[in-house]
């Protein structure tokens, strides 16, 4: 595929990113159906998912030939908002009486009554929360953005308080599924601050244990996608760090990969180098 073919199919996957679908509101009255897919919690706020990166696969990516050229930037002065996913009878509540699917994680983390049970009191702790952290709607509903910012800042201070990633004397960049963050560490020299990331979803698993960078692409493109996969660097098979065009905390994870934002992405690619060692553990939650 040619460079220019790239860069159209790139415009109309980032025109598609910004389309939200206008969703009616309803009472808080009116509980989820189960298995109810989670939307936007803003009407035409936030980016739909779209088809992202490459799959879990065991071989790894085709490498183009030529210069790696630097990818595309995010367009100067848009800042994506932390818009939190609900089911849609839950659009438009003032305040849920529904129990998010991260209601025990988030009432752990907010030091409530861990029951994963939705409370009067738990609903006001929760929306108290998202307005500090300016997340969209604060309605106390304990979805994916609530539980990965709480998680990301009880983390920041230590992100290795447990000690599962192995102290070495070189570089590693450790990954922790269950709370979905990363960070880079020498030591106990936090090197690449903690942040928060997307994993592998249910099929498409991100493959846990040791593994080194052991290729780098600044502006990779999926030809099995034909997607973006902005700084990507390749540490097992298919499976890379890179960026993404949108928000990391959504309903579904990715499919091997671990996201993250552009921002952070961009960062972490100063960070590590070629040789450098991954250690991944744990599973990411089900939602």
């Amino acid at each position: 595929m040619t460079r220019s073919r790239c860069r159209r199919r790139r415009a109309a996957v980032l025109l598609a990113a910004v389309l939200v679908p206008v969703l009616p509101s309803v009472s808080a009255a009116d509980a989820p159906e189960p298995g109810e897919v989670l939307v936007p919690g803003i009407v035409g706020a936030g980016r739909a998912e779209y088809p992202m990166d490459t799959p879990d696969q065991v071989l790894p990516p085709v490498r183009p030939e030529g210069e790696v050229p630097t990818p595309t930037p995010v367009p100067e002065g848009e800042v994506d908002e932390l818009v939190e996913y609900l089911p849609r009878s839950a659009v438009g509540a003032a305040c849920t009486a529904t129990a998010g699917p991260h209601q025990r994680r988030v009432e752990r983390l907010l030091r409530l009554p861990v029951d994963g049970r939705q409370s009067a009191a738990d609903c006001e702790a929760i929306r108290a929360f998202q307005q500090r952290e300016k997340i969209k709607p604060a309605n106390g509903y304990a979805g994916p953005v609530t539980w990965s910012r709480a998680e990301l800042l009880a983390a920041r201070k230590d992100p290795n308080a447990a000690g599962r990633c192995p102290v070495m004397t070189y570089t590693v960049a450790c990954v922790d599924l269950d709370r979905e963050l990363m960070w880079v560490q020498k030591g106990r020299r936090v090197t690449y601050a903690v942040v928060n990331i997307r994993s592998g979803r249910p099929g498409y698993r991100t493959r846990t244990g040791w593994h080194t960078v052991y290729w780098r692409n600044k502006d990779h493109w999926s030809s099995i996608y034909d997607t973006p996969m902005p700084y990507a660097q390749f540490f097992d098979g298919g499976q890379a760090f890179h960026g993404v065009y949108g928000q990391i905390a959504t309903p579904t994870g990715s499919r091997g990969c671990v996201n993250l934002s552009y921002a952070h992405a961009k960062k972490l690619w100063d960070v590590l180098r070629q040789d450098d060692h991954v250690y991944v553990w744990g599973s990411r939650p089900e939602a």
